[in-house]
């Protein structure tokens, strides 16, 4: 296998007829997806999505790909393809069009929706081309195909990509469920087709790729939650992605032979089950879905709230029920909460937080654990190699998952018989050149996190954000201390204070003795000079800390001269 390497040097120029791939993200992490394609000095697009952050990027809200790299490019941009329309895949696009909000948008008729609706937010306008499976469409050098593949969001498509290097087959996020809610099923036979004709690269989904196995029908989720319904007294609460309109669809059909009423809760929710059902994609019986208030004023086993916060983020629908934080509902005793979704990795621990929470507030929690409630929208090992015997790929990269997920799907590559030495393991920003049917990584270009805090985009480093963890993990403590100009001697002071340390206010009475002694040593030296004196300051102050208390505060020293 062809393998990452961290010390690569810049790429150098793509060789004339060869195809360059440059993925900015979605490798080694799940979401921020982003594969930048380069064929006779035009780039295309394919996804443009944010990554989530874990605990250890406290304060962070949105982290993106790293658009360093195309900047000064984004004139050769001919567009930017979506699969699909999942947050990790069309989530930065309102930052990327920030730069050139005139860039082309191609994709399906949902996809373009909710970029559209996340657009007005920010009052650009795009441009956009939709698209549907088994259309093509010539943008620039590059002559693409579209494919629908099923997904857990509808209308989700792969693409082929074609040039004269070859042709490159893109499957974004995918399945293979046979029985479908749509009816929309992965097109196998599209896939066969462009296998016989010789497809040079294949970029396949790697999210599940350690599970064996196929996957379990989505039909198989309606009876458990009917059976839920049916034996539920008091109120029911269902948390879902925002964007599985099937999943919605089903909770909608159970309240309904239930006798049920439905509120969407979450602004999230609201917006993508509207753009829905405009679109005929999601069937809402009439008089079935109230509003919030009118939901609340029901007795409790008449009405079924649909809400966001089925990853356990903390500011969501649920998230805030589960705190008592939210306006208008309070979960308590009789109510049945059911988790309609998989874990996302690394989301495990809000998640379990949020069943303890609701658990401890007396409602009844059902989760993918004790029951079928929710099945994935990836495929398992038996479906992609299932791919990989149909596409017959030359050479094989595998995207979208961590590294456990990629290196597992680059072993189903082997064993389905592609080369060892054309299957592909990269990093975000390693350069992939396709040159005389030859896929081989060449240079890498830089790829950092960019993280988004409140209006702030790329401010924060990861120098402040071990700062602030370091603020979360011991606190902060402030010493201020007032000095003689001339002599460097102590003539007020020291004064300590902290936050996030202890509750005792004498606790430092200790140390104050000891940084005078401190800095009386050091004017005897001659040391007069401010930022040195802030040193001494606080090495004392963390010296004595550490030994006290065998902590790590933060300690911002600040000497005054007088």
């Amino acid at each position: 296998m062809t393998e990452a390497h961290l010390d690569l040097d810049a790429p150098p120029p793509l060789p004339k007829g060869g195809l360059r791939v440059i993925p900015l993200g979605g490798l080694g992490a799940i979401g921020r997806n982003m594969t930048v394609f380069e064929y006779d000095g035009k780039l295309l697009i394919v996804d443009c999505g944010v990554l989530f952050p874990d605990v250890d990027q406290p304060g962070v809200d949105l982290i993106l790909p790293d658009f360093t790299s195309i900047l000064g490019r984004l004139d050769d941009v001919q567009a930017i393809v979506l699969t699909h329309g999942h947050e990790d895949h069309i989530g930065a696009v309102p930052y990327l069009l920030a730069h050139k909000p005139d860039i082309p948008i191609v994709g399906s008729r949902f996809t373009l929706a909710l970029v559209e609706a996340k657009l007005a937010e920010r009052r650009i306008e795009p441009y956009t081309l939709t698209v549907d499976a088994g259309q093509g469409e010539r943008l620039g050098p590059f002559a693409c195909e579209f494919f629908a593949v099923n997904h857990s969001i509808p209308d989700a498509l792969a693409v082929a990509i074609k040039t004269p290097a070859g042709t490159v087959l893109h499957t974004g996020d995918f399945k293979m469920d046979q029985l479908p809610l749509d009816g929309r099923i992965t097109d196998l036979a599209g896939f066969a087709r462009l296998g016989a004709e010789g497809v040079a690269l294949l970029l396949s989904d790697s999210t599940n790729a350690e599970i064996p196995g196929f996957v379990t029908p989505e039909r198989e989720i309606g009876p458990v939650l009917d059976s839920i319904f049916a034996k539920a007294t008091g109120r029911i609460i269902v948390a879902s992605f925002a964007s599985h309109v099937h999943r919605v669809q089903q909770v909608l059909e159970a309240a309904h032979a239930h006798g049920r009423k439905v509120a969407f809760i979450g602004r999230s929710m609201v917006r993508n089950m509207g753009i829905a059902r405009d679109l005929g994609l999601l069937r809402i019986p009439g008089g079935l879905v109230v509003g919030l208030d009118d939901a609340t004023n029901l007795p409790p086993h008449q009405i079924v709230l649909m809400s966001t916060g089925s990853q356990g983020e903390p500011m969501s629908a649920l998230g805030r029920m589960a705190t008592g934080d939210h306006r208008h509902i309070s979960v308590g005793a009789g109510d049945t909460v059911v988790l309609a979704s998989s874990l996302v990795p690394g989301n495990e621990t809000a998640v379990y937080r949020v069943i303890n929470q609701l658990s401890r507030a007396g409602a009844f929690v059902v989760h993918k654990d004790v029951a079928k409630v929710h099945v994935s929208g990836h495929s398992p090992a038996g479906e992609l190699l299932y791919l990989l015997n149909v596409v017959k790929p030359r050479n094989f990269m595998p995207v979208h998952g961590e590294w456990r997920h990629l290196r597992a799907h680059a072993r189903l590559g082997v064993e389905a018989g592609v080369d060892p030495e054309r299957v592909v393991l990269c990093e975000d920003g390693d350069v992939v050149d396709l040159v005389d049917g030859k896929a081989a990584v060449v240079g890498h270009v830089k790829s950092r996190y960019v993280y988004v805090d409140g209006l702030a985009v790329g401010d924060v480093g990861e120098s402040l954000l071990t700062e602030r963890r370091i603020l979360g993990d011991g606190g902060f403590i402030s010493a201020t201390v007032v000095v003689d100009s001339v002599t460097g001697k102590v003539v007020g002071g020291p004064t300590v204070s902290a936050k996030g340390f202890s509750e005792d206010p004498a606790v430092f009475d200790a140390v104050l003795p000891l940084v005078t002694e401190a800095l009386n040593r050091a004017a005897e030296d001659n040391i007069t000079d401010v930022h040195q004196l802030q040193q001494v300051v606080r090495r004392t102050v963390g010296r004595w800390v550490n030994e006290t208390y065998r902590r790590r505060p933060m300690i911002v020293p600040t000497v005054v001269e007088v």
